[in-house]
């Protein structure tokens, strides 16, 4: 089917903005990619899954400028012992990397890969992404896989002794940066990855994920510090017998921000946490849609998104749990909830069940409302403050989805910057 002229005009203006990557192992993911971008086209407004969050931003063929923005703040994960691995407008940064041998990790450069013809990447790279394609489209991702330059590929073969952080710092006020990680979790190996920074005036990032039979990954991101940054990340997640993968995100500022998550259970007993915070203040769209799909035995998958907004900000969740036919004993919760802090502010949410196996336990449910008067009441009558009061009850608002972070003190850390950035704001 031809695509409309509008979607037509503004995929190719895209594409000719840019150059696809070839040579080596990767080369073939890429060009299928290019095709499916080319057939789908990009996203625009009319589309179902992007009613609620106006592309045309993320697609156009420049993109939009964005301030560097820089608030002497020490940057997040910064106290923790760490393998530090720098992006600089989506360009790896050799110079401001930890040297990147780890027991239990090899880690290599997605650009590498253009090099060498054999790699075990190349079983990866855009099938999982590939996969996420149905029964939703995501165009944007596949043009990521297409031509992404840089990244990171991770093997995880034994436990390693410090998490991986990837770092995106902005330095050009137009750059715009595409990058696509690929993280392979061995049986019984086990992970944490850790990713902050504003990354570019606008960012397209892809991780596609594997997790291998009783192998575990926790992802822990944190966006943030430029405000007029805009950000598309998709994450796929693929999940084998008695596996975790757990990711959460922490987001506070830009002006537009869309997290897809698109996880599948193929392995029995399998457990899958996927949760996110925001607060945002004025010119701030903040967009969480995932999609779980249940296709194994006994599985688990929890979904919790909070955003606390005000000041005309905007909120949307659009999450879903497909349970495929003989997926019996699903456990599957999702959650969204918002806190409206103003008459000015609004969340759009879309939560959906789809079941096919009739011994499940799945459930959804999504709230909007004001602060409680209540706890706000019983705090100012033992003299605190109006202000530090609402932002008591804001941190205590968003603490179940911090709440899934397995690590207390990576979850202290993030809960220090959020309570940071609330007193600033007031």
């Amino acid at each position: 089917m031809a695509l409309p002229e509008v979607k037509q005009t503004a995929t190719e203006a895209r594409l000719a903005a840019l150059s696809l990557p070839t040579g080596g192992c990767l080369e073939a993911g890429r060009r299928a990619a290019l095709a499916r971008v080319q057939e789908m086209g990009l996203p625009g407004a009319r589309d179902e899954y992007w009613k609620y969050t106006r592309p045309e931003t993320l697609v156009q063929a420049a993109a939009p400028e964005a301030s560097v923005f820089d608030d002497g703040e020490v940057a997040m994960f910064n106290e923790f012992d760490r393998l530090q691995v720098v992006f600089v407008d989506g360009v790896f940064d050799a110079e401001a990397s930890d040297d990147l041998s780890l027991e239990g990790v090899t880690i290599e450069r997605l650009s590498d890969l253009s090099a060498k013809d054999l790699h075990w990447a190349k079983d990866l790279y855009g099938v999982l992404e590939a996969r996420g394609q149905n029964p939703v489209e995501r165009p944007l991702a596949a043009l990521n896989t297409a031509f992404a330059t840089d990244g990171v590929v991770v093997h995880v073969t034994g436990k390693p002794s410090k998490p991986i952080n990837l770092v995106y710092k902005h330095a050009e006020t137009a750059s715009d940066a595409i990058l696509h990680h690929v993280i392979k979790v061995d049986s019984g190996a086990e992970a944490t990855i850790l990713e902050n920074g504003p990354a570019a005036s606008r960012f397209n990032k892809a991780m596609e994920i594997d997790v291998a039979d009783g192998g575990s990954l926790h992802l822990i991101r944190a966006q943030g510090r430029d405000h007029e940054r805009r950000a598309a990340t998709h994450l796929f997640a693929r999940l084998g017998k008695e596996s975790v993968f757990k990711a959460f995100t922490l987001t506070v500022n830009g002006v537009l921000t869309r997290n897809e998550a698109v996880v599948e259970f193929l392995g029995d007993d399998a457990v899958a946490h996927i949760a996110g915070a925001c607060v945002g203040d004025g010119d701030f769209h903040h967009d969480d849609t995932v999609f779980i799909t249940h296709d194994a035995v006994n599985c688990e998958s929890r979904q919790v998104f909070k955003k606390v907004l005000r000041n005309g900000a905007t909120g949307v969740f659009q999450g879903k749990i497909l349970v495929k036919e003989g997926a019996q004993k699903t456990d599957g919760y999702q959650i969204s909830q918002s806190l409206l802090l103003d008459d000015d502010s609004q969340f759009l949410a879309k939560p959906e069940l789809e079941i096919y196996a009739d011994d499940v336990a799945c459930s959804h449910g999504s709230t909007s409302g004001a602060i409680d008067e209540e706890g706000l009441f019983y705090l100012r009558s033992r003299g605190v403050p109006l202000a530090e009061a609402t932002d008591l009850m804001t941190l205590a608002f968003l603490a179940e989805a911090i709440e899934e972070i397995e690590d207390t003190d990576l979850g202290t850390a993030l809960i220090e910057r959020l309570t940071g950035w609330l007193a600033r704001r007031r």
